[in-house]
């Protein structure tokens, strides 16, 4: 039987015991399993790691453990890129397109009001999300902590809360999402952008509806839904400010 000292970093903690949590700890092994088998033994899913270092040295998650190695492991790293020195995958994992798993349809709206592109379906099971997260390159958002160790699965988040305005700060924290915010760019119930359009357009589809003055009409480019901005929009704006 060998042994290593492992250490998980930040919000990798969150899939740890609490005497586990920040500290160095010894792992045991046979043979010479790969970082990743030992990493997803600890119960930590490999798609919420941006690095890992054995004995100071960044390694892929094929890496073989060896008896007495000491193991660094991080998440994803919001402030600056590691891509020069990452060797788990050819590209960061931040990338602002998503696709959310069936508990998760609330949060998609309210991602696609940020402007980001987030892909929902009731009928995705397990096979669909792994298959278009790597068709289209989009990180899976679930809260089935055993989707995210799918060995094919390269992008992939824990949703750890399950209250919205939580679970929207987690994604805009974890992805570093901030700047990237375009509110009410997209539609909330088909995913694709909207573009400002006439008011003729909005008074045509509704014309029982009175529209105040100073509003600004937008339309869906695939359902020709129409939006406009209401009192919804104020409480938006709110609970936005509190998470930026």
């Amino acid at each position: 039987m060998s042994t290593a000292q492992i250490r998980f970093y930040e919000e990798l903690n969150d899939f740890l015991p609490q005497t586990k949590r920040k500290v160095l700890y010894t792992i045991s092994f046979r043979d010479h399993p790969s970082i990743k088998h030992v990493i997803e033994a600890e119960r930590v899913p490999h798609t919420e790691v941006d690095l890992i270092l054995i004995n100071g040295r960044s390694v892929p998650f094929t890496e073989k453990v060896q008896d007495g190695d000491f193991i660094s492991v991080y998440p994803v790293f919001e402030s600056f890129d590691i891509s020069l020195v990452c060797r788990l995958r050819p590209e960061p994992l931040r990338d602002p397109q998503f696709i959310l798993d069936v508990h998760l349809g609330k949060l998609a709206r309210y991602l696609r009001m940020l402007g980001f592109d987030s892909l929902f379906s009731p009928d995705y099971g397990d096979k669909d999300l792994v298959g278009i997260s790597l068709s289209e390159n989009r990180a899976v958002l679930t809260r089935d902590r055993q989707l995210l160790m799918k060995k094919e699965l390269t992008r992939g988040y824990w949703i750890r809360s399950d209250h919205i305005v939580e679970q929207v700060t987690e994604v805009i924290h974890r992805f570093d999402l901030k700047r990237l915010v375009h509110k009410f760019s997209r539609c909330t119930l088909c995913n694709e952008e909207l573009i400002e359009v006439d008011r003729e357009v909005a008074e045509q589809r509704y014309p029982d509806h009175h529209f105040v003055p100073e509003m600004t009409f937008f339309q869906c480019l695939s359902c020709r839904h129409i939006y406009w901005q209401g009192s919804h929009c104020d409480r938006f704006y709110r609970m936005l400010s509190r998470i930026i």
